[in-house]
């Protein structure tokens, strides 16, 4: 009987999956495992859990979700919770396998992962959650232009979108194999209520996720205004809202892809739908950045390998994340990230320019904070937009400062969101 251990780690779904693709045509049966590492949920270099309640909870969800879409196709979710090499190793032996199929992942510690699990069996890795494969790239990885601009110009011209991978119509696992369940002390969370004044209500999962993404690309036809209302700092429709389930892989990017091509063939093309396409390309961009750079990315002096500048006044960063610096727009949308764990893309620009060229702290402090509280947490796409403001990383201008009160004046002239928010 050929058998195979499925790890899953940030693919949260069934369809539009490599790894589970291959897993069921390479094999009879396969078991479905997922590994929460607590050595990422711990305490940060600067004190908080790198996983705050937000993410907790929108995780918890997610994998409950992934259980129930796994149990309706004959199978269920393993969960442990250790080092992953030491937990496969333990399964491995028990259900008499050493293969292992995964979605290979980019940022440092998923790397190390990586390595460690390979070193004891025999793991097979597949392709990422990018929209652009790194084999239909013009260049390899390790070419990969510093500049986005150029990095977008040169896949634009010649990298296919890959089709869709369906989804199992059942997946085979041994008739003893019955699941388990992830236990609450793994990932505490405290139950309380949603902040009323919340943009929207976040809930994980796939089946949430496609709903955001139906609703989005829906008769209203959001879409199609993306463009002028992304900054927009109020609404739930003025963006897509999409990243926590992509950062989860509860959706995949060629997914949005496919659907912005079938939105666009039944309502027209223009620069809304093709500026969604235009922040995947973003996320890739970053994702790629990962691989090639490695653990740079996540080092003080970042991928540019800078002298250290910013301090670590834990006075000036407690008021920044509180929202109590005095500099109304900053404060409001670090209060918004405080009770929601959502911040919007143009508040997140401001809020780290801020604490980096305005308060003169080390910006890891700010991305170590952002990873502890942002629902959609992305390692690749949260350090490097961090390095990205702090001018260690992929920015070809130095000192990228936004002036809040300037900001403020574009984005919310009538001071709505900030009264909100006060």
């Amino acid at each position: 009987m050929s058998r195979a251990i499925l790890w899953f780690r940030n693919d949260l779904r069934l369809a539009d999956h490599p790894a589970l693709t291959a897993a069921c045509a390479a094999h009879e049966e396969v078991l479905p495992v997922l590994i929460i590492d607590p050595r990422q949920h711990e305490a940060s270099p600067f004190g908080f859990d790198r996983s705050g309640p937000f993410r907790r909870r929108f995780l918890k969800e997610s994998i409950a979700d992934l259980d129930a879409q796994l149990r309706a196709k004959g199978s269920a979710l393993h969960v442990r919770v250790g080092e992953p090499a030491a937990e496969l190793a333990h399964l491995s032996e028990v259900w008499g396998t050493r293969v292992v199929h995964a979605q290979q992942l980019y940022a440092w510690e998923e790397q190390e992962q990586e390595r460690a699990v390979a070193a004891a069996l025999d793991l097979r890795l597949h392709a990422p959650n990018t929209l652009l494969l790194p084999g239909d790239l013009p260049f390899t990885v390790e070419k990969l232009p510093h500049v986005f601009t150029a990095f977008r110009h040169k896949v634009e011209k010649g990298s296919p979108v890959r089709p869709l991978l369906p989804e199992p119509d059942r997946l085979r696992s041994p008739a003893a194999w019955k699941g388990r369940a992830l236990e609450d002390s793994a990932l505490p969370v405290q139950a309380s209520a949603d902040d009323p004044r919340a943009v929207m209500h976040f809930t994980g999962g796939r089946t949430a996720g496609l709903e955001r993404l139906t609703h989005y690309l829906g008769p209203e036809r959001h879409l199609s205004h993306y463009k002028e209302t992304r900054n927009a700092l109020l609404g739930a429709d003025n963006s897509s809202k999409l990243s926590p389930w992509l950062a989860t892989g509860a959706l995949s990017a060629r997914e949005v892809w496919h659907a912005v091509k079938h939105y666009e063939a039944e309502h027209g093309a223009n620069e809304s739908t093709y500026w969604l396409v235009f922040e995947l390309l973003w996320r890739d961009f970053f994702q790629f950045t990962a691989a090639k750079h490695g653990r740079d990315l996540f080092l003080r002096g970042g991928i540019a390998r800078k002298p250290p500048t910013g301090n670590a006044d834990l006075r000036r960063f407690s008021a920044w994340c509180e929202g109590r610096t005095g500099q109304p727009f900053i404060d409001a949308n670090m209060r918004e990230l405080a009770a929601t764990g959502w911040m919007s893309n143009r508040g997140r620009q401001n809020a780290a320019s801020y604490l980096v060229h305005d308060l003169g702290l080390d910006w890891r402090m700010g991305a170590w904070w952002f990873e502890h509280l942002l629902i959609d947490h992305d390692p690749c796409s949260n350090w490097g937009n961090w390095q990205y403001v702090a001018g260690v990383g992929n920015d070809p201008r130095e000192g990228r400062r936004f002036d809040p009160e300037r900001q403020a004046g574009m984005y919310d002239a009538d001071g709505s969101y900030v009264r909100l928010w006060s």
